[in-house]
């Protein structure tokens, strides 16, 4: 059986967030496998830990891939600071076509089209993918997954980061589809009593206050703030009232702009173009919201370049709605070109914690391996990109953890669910399986 059957009988996607099915990349063919392991995120450190601790499992992992890609050379991302985890990998990496890609530390080093700059100076086309210059791009935690798959053991567990206003903030293996709840009482509780739940991070994760919401195959953290905290209330503002504020109050500074990592690489996002169909609803969405066909939705220009404390990278998401509801496709007629000062325009991740008043939150999160399988997991259908998964189980049907519980229609894009505890189906939905205990 080939390696991309197995990742996909694992059910294997992107661990970094994305959610893509791996076995699409392992059947391709380019000449760069990058491992990204930038973890960029304030506060989350899932991927440094995991690096540090299964980097034998990681580095095979990368090979597998290598070897199935046909791959000439391989790099892993990883930020200079981050010693520990650079000396684990480097001591298990024995092909020589292999090397360390040393990233800073600033936001978003993490983003591929900046990873994959990095590493071999190549820029990906506008709105294309790494595999268009010859790059496959996986985080650490996938290699990890596929390390796993080759040896017939499927993904049932999520590796997470649990931060911010917690009492021991830590990083650790969780089944798949456990409650925010049980998450939250295996690290001793929030120490504050009302609180805001970031899914996966500040910059671009979303704002949860549901206990009830479980871990799933692209959940890369939980961090805790108090309810009073300046980003809960700032991310907890009704779109209404966030397009009011910058049809009001934008000055079109181009501050949001200046700062757009995909913009200092050559990609035509003008967030402060974007902020203009605030203003002009009726003549000028189509003109402006083109502008944000590019964005990635990184949140540098609301959380750190905006003067105003607007919502650029809001509005730039609507735009991208715009131009999907009405088929309107962006052609980018500038020649990609790097900006000459993109290196002075970097932001750190401490200046970046800072401003959002979030470094009295910046603690080790150390790895923990005992965490006990919750009484219930509900486990979403649809964890990945593509479509959603199909059950293959019934009421009342006793299944091990491992078991294929739900799989991929043939011939649709999407990747297998499996169990990720012993016990019995309690109910199947359109949208998810509960197994108890």
């Amino acid at each position: 059986m080939s390696l991309s059957e197995k990742i996909f009988n694992a059910g294997v996607v992107g661990a970094g967030g994305a959610g893509f099915p791996t076995h699409i990349k392992a059947k391709s063919e380019v000449e760069i496998i990058l491992a990204n392991g930038a973890e960029c995120e304030p506060l989350l450190h899932k991927d440094f830990e995991i690096m540090v601790h299964h980097a034998p499992e990681i580095v095979k992992g990368m090979e597998l891939m290598y070897e199935s890609t046909k791959a000439k050379k391989g790099f892993f991302g990883i930020k200079s600071k981050n010693a520990e985890a650079i000396s684990a990998i480097q001591n298990e990496i024995k092909n020589s076509n292999i090397e360390m890609s040393f990233l800073g530390d600033f936001y978003p080093s993490g983003d591929e089209y900046e990873l994959v700059y990095h590493a071999t100076k190549r820029l990906i086309p506008p709105k294309g993918l790494p595999l268009d210059v010859g790059c496959v791009v996986n985080n650490v935690e996938t290699f990890y997954n596929v390390y796993n798959a080759s040896n017939d053991i499927p993904v049932t567990k999520k590796f997470i980061c649990v931060a911010g206003a917690v009492k021991t903030p830590s990083s650790f293996f969780v089944p798949i589809g456990t409650k925010f709840k049980d998450v939250l009482e295996f690290v001793g509780g929030a120490n504050v009593s009302d609180y805001g739940i970031f899914v996966s991070g500040i910059m671009m994760g979303k704002l949860s206050f549901d206990l009830d919401e479980v871990i799933t195959k692209t959940t890369a953290g939980l961090i805790i703030i108090p309810t009073d905290h300046y980003l809960i209330n700032r991310m907890n503002r009704p779109i209404e009232s966030m397009n009011k504020i910058g049809k009001s109050a934008c000055d079109q500074c181009s501050y949001c702009t200046e700062f757009c990592p995909r913009y200092l690489l050559g990609y035509d996002v003008q967030p402060h173009k974007v902020m203009r169909s605030l203003g002009f609803t009726k003549t000028g969405e189509k003109v402006w919201n083109q502008y944000a066909d590019l964005c990635c939705s990184c949140g540098l220009c609301s959380l750190y370049a905006c003067p105003e404390d607007l919502y650029p990278r809001e509005a730039c998401d609507q735009g991208k709605n715009y131009l999907k509801e009405y088929a309107i496709k962006f052609e980018q007629t500038k020649p990609l070109k790097v900006h000459p000062i993109k290196e002075g325009r970097r932001v750190p991740i401490k200046q970046l914690m800072k401003r959002l008043d979030l470094l009295k939150y910046d603690k080790h999160t150390p790895y923990i391996n005992n965490f006990p399988d919750p009484s219930s997991v509900k486990i979403n259908l649809k964890q990945h990109v593509g479509n959603p998964t199909i059950p293959q189980v019934t009421n009342g049907e006793k299944v091990k953890k491992s078991d294929l519980i739900a799989s991929v229609e043939t011939g649709k894009l999407g990747a297998n669910i499996h169990a990720s505890i012993d016990g019995t189906i309690a109910e199947i939905t359109n949208s998810y399986i509960k197994i108890v205990k």
